[in-house]
């Protein structure tokens, strides 16, 4: 296999659920490859190097293998390898939105009436 087209591999990769977000994704320059941004029609190599953004994450991996159908998630991580910075950086934002929660109360309940007011009023004053 030369080549494989890139929202094929991101899908089979399961970086995305469908092709089609695979392609959104693209398109609004969510997806680099080799440090220039790709289009969908990007033609894959082995040893590629792509930064992903997503809702998991920002990725920045390494292609290691070429797939253009989607298999099990066992197989999808064999065709790539994440960086150890890119592992890092994701690790400690999980810990730092994990501590964000626990700092932050939940509400009580629904706002008062009282609270209501404040609250459209702030949202029209800005």
């Amino acid at each position: 296999m030369t080549g494989t087209r890139l929202d094929k591999w991101l899908w089979a990769a399961r970086f995305f659920k469908t092709r089609t977000l695979a392609a959104k994704a693209c398109e609004l320059g969510r997806i680099e490859a080799n440090h220039q941004p790709a289009r969908s029609s990007h033609e894959m190599r082995v040893g590629d190097l792509l930064s992903i953004k997503n809702d998991g994450g920002d990725f920045e991996v390494e292609v290691l293998a070429l797939s253009d159908t989607r298999g099990p998630a066992s197989v999808a991580q064999q065709l790539y390898r994440e960086t150890e910075a890119s592992r890092e950086a994701r690790h400690k934002f999980a810990e730092e939105r994990k501590a964000g929660l626990h700092f932050t109360p939940a509400p009580a309940g629904r706002p008062s009436k009282r609270d209501r007011r404040r609250i459209i009023r702030f949202r029209s004053d800005g």
